[in-house]
């Protein structure tokens, strides 16, 4: 006991001098270590909503298929992270020079240390350090790749998923960042998009819709007369806990985007109408689904919650908390008859990628022209106030230009892109590996390998009962 003592007050003695004089921290210093943990987490909330997609996605197909949709979740992030701290980051918010002046794309940060902000102009209002403000940024583009594979789900190549994950980080997605969040062109004239209802949503859904045209529908999606079939997912149970996921990382999404917790509280207030937005979004849809089915549905349920917080994404920070109702109300309401629209149309989106984040992305993006209030817009200091506010058609005219010029530019692009690949390795797998899954296909093992092994035994003692029963071969393809 004495020799413990003897040790402890040895230390004390050591350590009493810096313990004593050291500077206390300035207001400064505690104001950006607040802000740089609160960012870190809204990072981590962001980062967490992969979890939620892998559920969602892999309870909305098939059971054969439930091993690689959640699996490629991890592999696709991981490319992700790599290209865009490589590339990625610099053209988003990385400065222009001569000719382009920044207004379409950065060149500089590529590579970036996590120490030296010197490259990164536009992020310099904020005083969290670069290297959360990258690992921030990342989140964003990651939910923004998890959505495009919405509409390469259970018929895509596994190497369509290594080559089209690193070109959409590298070159589709940073460019439309760097345009509104970057200094770009259309930062100069004002849009508003808060988070990213167009920046995140409407490009990764875009790029989903063009993959699902290009790959084509699902075996036995649609039958000769072209209506299409039902093909429900396998665990609906795993598609509510995937929303649930998501909705807690949406607290990061928004809220995080402000880069502070410093203030009278703003991040609240964002926060508030992120959730007044999905409440009214899940309520929406419901109703009209039960309204148009005569039954409650609850994948439209599902899909309202998701289109709401897409389309309170852009309008967040510009909104009064009745305008926000209204944003998530209309959105599921929209989302609802789209994807039945859509879906009539013979586009196979598995998902609905392109109905819950692409048409609710325009909507919301649109959504500020009518409901920014003019002093919402004031304290965000983007834009001004909206059509419903005195402001007259100004915003929702550079509201609109915002949304078509991202729309046509990430159409083009991933044409190009998935057409390419499309000629050289290919997109889609054959018809007989879509018909055994790409569980086992893709990956040699099914992600349900009792209940599947079961299930293809039980076929096979019943094939065996009727060649008995029948005394005729039965083909080895029936």
């Amino acid at each position: 006991m004495i020799k413990k003592t003897m040790i402890g007050l040895g230390v004390f003695a050591i350590l009493f001098p810096t313990l004593a004089f050291a500077e206390p921290a300035t207001n400064e210093q505690l104001q950006a270590a607040i802000n740089s943990v609160w960012v870190l987490i809204a990072a981590m909330l962001v980062i967490f909503m992969q979890a939620g997609f892998a559920l969602l996605e892999a309870g909305s197909t098939r059971m054969k298929n439930a091993g690689h949709v959640a699996g490629k979740t991890i592999l696709t992030f991981g490319i992700c992270a790599l290209a865009f701290w490589a590339f990625g980051f610099g053209l988003a918010f990385g400065d222009g020079s001569g000719l382009f002046s920044n207004n379409l794309f950065g060149l500089t940060g590529f590579f970036m240390d996590g120490v030296h902000a010197e490259a990164f102009t536009s992020l310099s209002a904020s005083d969290v350090p670069i290297a959360i403000k990258f690992l921030f940024q990342l989140s964003f583009v990651g939910v923004s790749l998890a959505i495009a594979w919405g509409g390469f789900a259970e018929r895509a190549k596994l190497p369509v998923y290594f080559i089209f994950g690193v070109l959409f980080t590298i070159v589709i997605y940073p460019i439309v960042a760097h345009w509104v969040w970057g200094g770009g062109w259309l930062s100069k004239i004002g849009m508003q998009d808060f988070a990213g209802s167009t920046v995140v949503h409407l490009q990764g859904a875009t790029a989903a819709l063009v993959a699902t045209i290009l790959l084509k529908p699902r075996i036995g999606k649609y039958n000769k007369d072209g209506s299409p079939n039902k093909i429900p997912g396998h665990n609906q149970v795993y598609s509510v806990l995937g929303v649930i996921i998501i909705w807690i990382g949406w607290f990061g999404f928004n809220p995080g985007s402000t880069l502070s917790a410093m203030g009278d509280g703003f991040f609240g207030f964002i926060a508030l109408n992120t959730n007044l937005a999905a409440a009214a979004g899940a309520v929406a849809a419901m109703v009209i689904s039960w309204i148009y089915f005569g039954k409650s549905d609850i994948p439209s349920m599902l899909n309202g919650v998701l289109a709401a917080f897409v389309a309170i994404t852009a309008s967040c920070a510009f909104v009064t908390p009745l305008g926000a109702i209204a944003i998530g109300a209309i959105a599921g309401i929209i989302t609802f008859f789209t994807a039945i629209w859509f879906e009539k149309r013979g586009i196979d989106d598995p998902v609905y990628a392109f109905s819950v984040h692409g048409v609710a992305g325009i909507w919301g993006t649109l959504a500020t022209g009518f409901f920014a209030t003019p002093e919402l817009a004031k304290t965000v200091g983007v834009g001004g106030a909206g059509l419903f506010y005195g402001g007259g058609l100004h915003q929702l005219w550079v509201q609109f230009i915002g949304v078509a010029g991202a729309l046509i530019f990430v159409l083009i692009l991933s044409y190009i892109v998935l057409t390419l690949i499309n000629k050289t390795v290919g997109l889609r797998v054959t018809e007989e590996e879509e018909i055994m899954g790409l569980d086992l296909s893709e990956h040699g093992t099914y992600g349900y390998p009792e209940q599947l092994k079961h299930s293809t035994e039980e076929t096979s003692d019943a094939r065996q009962k009727a060649d008995k029963t029948d005394n005729r071969s039965v083909p080895a393809s029936s």
